[in-house]
């Protein structure tokens, strides 16, 4: 699995014009899943974005993490997060997971998320959607499973 994680003062997603999800501060996640990602690949993820300090504390600028905060997660799937474009000038989505795959092992994170006593609100799976953040920083990270990066 693969993520995008943004520290955010607030986010948001619209569906169709409707908003579907907002939180507070807290984390925007934008998640993908490869064709070869199972439960290992959830929990490590879960883990690490649970306890990944990002957040200000004790005068310092990353100290404290989503637990120690009690903030929010708002968690968007993005198979996107799985382009190559390294060769040619369309990108290559080969190393995704099929969608039936992939939606499964994005709900698995999220109710894993929530396990670790997290506020998770997300987006909707295979829809167009429209995300709205305002970027706390910015802080910015990536974040992969098999520790590609």
């Amino acid at each position: 699995m693969r993520a995008v994680v943004q520290r955010v003062k607030e986010a948001w997603v619209r569906v169709d014009g409707e908003e579907v999800a907002r939180i507070g501060a807290g984390l925007l996640v934008l998640a993908g899943v490869a064709h070869d990602d199972g439960p290992e690949d959830v929990a490590y993820l879960a883990q690490k974005l649970a306890h990944l300090r990002v957040f200000a504390g004790d005068g310092r600028l990353l100290h404290l993490s989503l637990l120690d905060l009690k903030a929010e997660v708002l968690l968007v799937s993005q198979f996107t997060v799985f382009g190559d474009c390294r060769k040619g000038r369309r990108p290559s989505f080969d190393q995704a997971a099929p969608p039936e795959r992939a939606e499964k092992l994005y709900e698995d994170l999220a109710r894993a998320l929530a396990g670790h006593g997290l506020k998770v609100s997300t987006g909707r799976f295979r829809q167009m959607m429209d995300v709205g953040l305002i970027n706390d920083g910015p802080v910015t990270l990536l974040l992969d499973s098999k520790k590609v990066f």
